[in-house]
């Protein structure tokens, strides 16, 4: 969720100066500008006129976090209000790569302004709509306002999220139309009776639990802060020092360029939740370093795929979807981001064990320390960005009656201010006038806050079209009918165990199909709908108590980003490749490869809830030193499964012992009794040190020509 159209940065240490970007860099740029922000290049007024609504819907939602007194549905419908005009503004309904549009057809000006109307009606009469309890049947422009805000929702997704949203939602509207009573009555079903098309609407459009539902309400309330948050914080330069830092602390170490890719994208994942984005703004200098260390293509791509999708696990910020499962538990916003600190230190971590077992495999070396930051000087030039983001996350960490908006917007504010001083103490640097450099530093704001407004479009119409399908889920009973049926399935198998294995597995084969066609936001909602009461069911939780859902809400969200780097749909694999020359689809395959640590990590979480510091149905209560420990065992389980799916440990695995690596990651990651877990240990060393005496005689590999 960082700002997508921020420039592509550089490193003066790896890049030359003035260098132009590569013709697959610019297109890796198209392909985030198309998908995340808007591939439209817009000039003059209608350049100015995205600016200005883009500004004022920052302003707006900055005003109503001060207020905190908003009508919820007054904040909602003008919040898709916002997202309505920009995206018919600046997303294209055919996006045409190296040929971007440079205006705006009358077609969009007129479906965007019918859009807008439409969510703008209900910004009036909401109040009204809301005593009749539904649509008035003496106001016959309810019912056209309700049916067009469903229409142009569905349209506007698929401009801006692709076909699969919408699809999706339709097949929920017709099913919803089937049965006796429905508009579809030649169709029976037996979750519900069908409803009429006036009956529908109404529920959609008028009621909380559709399209202004919680989901589109989190966006509007809290999500729009803390990407604001991420886009100016990297406006004002803290995603490059990021870079920096991760080069000058770990490009020197065996297979360092991949290892500094890893550390800048797990930083940067702490303001950033965008995948596509972090792989091109990250990977134009982290890519081709990896290639020129020993990297093949695909692999220095999918390492970079792969830090960048895990980049939603990171807290604070965590993606849109971790602030809609804090409402969905009703949780404090600081209890979900402490649970899942640990998760997501593991699987940082373990795919910095990745990197050094492909380093070992390929024979790499760390870079040269003449084309390194030094660590000193790097630290001492970036400390400052600190200050907002310590403030941040120390706020919501430490003060548990923290409004998680306020605190976002106060840093906001912090980082305006910084903005100024920073531009004005460069001006005097580089021989500018303070007016000048405040005249700069308002222009940056200007950008910031622009990057910030478009890359919520996707985020507010997800949550939006999303509403479709809880309400619908809601009002028929689909969800009751699918637990049913997966109950059936489930009940194929006595051993409990394996019972709740197949319908996990159920869980995660379905958030990785839904995922390759829909954001991780959608996809999250859709899998809390759907599949998280059914996992629930089957696993006997208690589905009132947070602590007990908290790992099921977790499953279904790791599976959910995972899908960001599967085959063949896997955008940020195509971006990646773009960049390094590589094959996208060998890209996204690797990728995979090297997700499947956060694969087993969803697992773990939810036979393991104390890594989430879940103990005896609470949240945070683990006392430390049962915590360190299984973190402990846990890493070493990542480690040894990683070895097992790339083969390699010290050297290549036999059949053999890629087995026992397998095992004694399967024993580490379900709690049993302690001598298990030493036995565990025993045939990781057995299997280490098979391979060490068998490798005493073999000679050394020569390092490999760079790509």
């Amino acid at each position: 969720m960082s700002d997508p159209t921020r420039p592509i940065s550089s490193n003066p240490s790896l890049t030359p100066p003035g260098q132009e970007m590569s013709e697959g860099e610019r297109r890796a740029v198209e392909m985030m500008e198309a998908a995340e922000t808007g591939g439209r290049k817009l000039f003059g007024w209608q350049a100015t006129l995205v600016t200005v609504v883009a500004v004022s819907w920052c302003l707006f939602q900055m005003y109503a976090a001060y207020e905190g007194t908003i009508v919820p549905t007054t904040l909602r419908s003008i919040h898709l209000s916002f997202a309505f005009a920009l995206a018919f503004l600046v997303f294209p309904f055919r996006k045409t790569a190296g040929n971007p549009q440079t205006k705006v057809p009358w077609g969009d000006w007129i479906l965007g302004s019918v859009a807008t109307a439409s969510a703008l009606y209900f910004f009036i009469e909401y109040a009204n709509i809301a005593n009749n309890g539904g649509l008035r049947s003496d106001a016959p422009l309810d019912l056209i306002a309700s049916s067009a805000l469903v229409v142009m929702l569905l349209l506007t997704a698929w401009r801006t999220l692709g076909i699969a949203m919408p699809i999706i939602s339709l097949a929920f509207i017709l099913f919803a139309f089937m049965g006796g009573r429905g508009l579809i009555s030649f169709i029976q079903t037996p979750f519900h009776n069908g409803y009429t098309w006036p009956q529908l609407m109404g529920q959609l459009a008028t009621n909380t639990e559709g399209i202004f539902g919680t989901a589109i309400g989190v966006s509007a309330q809290i999500v729009f802060l803390f990407v604001l948050f991420g886009a100016v914080f990297d406006k004002l330069g803290a995603g490059d020092w990021f870079m920096r830092v991760a080069q000058s602390l770990l490009g020197g170490y065996r297979g360092g360029a991949a290892k500094a890719s890893i550390l800048s994208s797990a930083l940067n994942g702490i303001i950033s939740g965008s995948a596509v984005s972090n792989v091109v703004t990250g990977g134009n200098i982290t890519i081709g370093t990896m290639i020129r260390t020993g990297y093949s293509r695909e692999k220095a791509g999918a390492i970079e795929v792969a830090s960048s999708s895990n980049g939603q696990l990171m807290p604070p910020v965590m993606g849109a979807a971790a602030f809609i499962m804090a409402q969905n538990l009703n949780i404090e916003y600081r209890s979900l981001i402490l649970a899942a600190a640990i998760p997501a230190f593991l699987c940082y971590a373990a795919l910095l064990v990745v990197s050094h077992i492909e380093a070992l495999k390929l024979n790499l070396k760390g870079l040269p320390k003449n084309e390194l930051p030094r660590v000193r000087k790097t630290l001492l030039e970036g400390w400052y960005y600190m200050i907002p983001l310590g403030y941040l996350i120390g706020v919501l960490t430490v003060n548990p009656e923290a409004n998680p908006e306020r605190v976002a917007l106060t840093t906001i504010m912090i980082m305006l201010v910084m903005m100024f001083v920073q531009e004005v103490f460069w001006g005097t640097r580089d021989g500018r006038s303070p007016a000048r450099s405040l005249l700069d530093g308002g222009k940056k704001i200007i950008e910031a806050f622009e990057g910030g407004a478009r890359s919520m479009i996707g985020i507010a119409v997800a949550t939006a079209a999303a509403g479709i399908i809880v309400g619908i889920v809601t009002i028929t009973g689909l969800g009751f009918g699918l637990a049913d049926l997966v109950q059936t399935v489930a009940n194929l198998f006595t051993n409990d165990f394996l019972r709740i294995l197949v319908v996990l597995f159920m869980g995660q084969i379905i958030a990785l199909v839904l995922g390759m066609g829909l954001p991780t936001t959608a996809n999250y909602i859709l899998m809390s709908a759907l599949i998280v009461p059914i996992i629930a069911k089957i696993a006997g939780l208690d589905t009132s108590n947070p602590a007990a859902m908290l790992p099921v809400h977790m499953f279904v969200f790791y599976f959910g980003i995972m899908a960001d780097s599967t085959p063949p749909v896997a955008l940020a694999a195509f971006a990646a490749a773009a960049i390094s020359g590589g094959d996208p689809i060998k890209t996204g395959v690797q990728a995979f490869q090297y997700e499947l640590r956060t694969a087993l990590l969803a697992y773990m979480m939810f036979f393991n809830p104390v890594l989430l510091l879940i103990k005896d149905g609470k949240l945070g209560g683990v006392p430390l030193g049962e915590a360190v420990p299984m973190i402990i065992f846990a890493f070493i389980g990542l480690v040894a499964f990683s070895a097992a799916t790339l083969r390699f440990l010290h050297r290549k695995t036999n059949p053999i012992q890629m087995i026992m690596l397998l095992a004694a990651a399967f024993i580490l990651i379900i709690p049993t009794q302690i001598i298990w877990n030493i036995a565990a240990l025993g045939l990781i060393a057995l299997v280490y040190f098979w391979q060490k005496a068998g490798s005493r005689n073999e000679p050394s590999q020569p390092l490999p020509a760079a790509a």
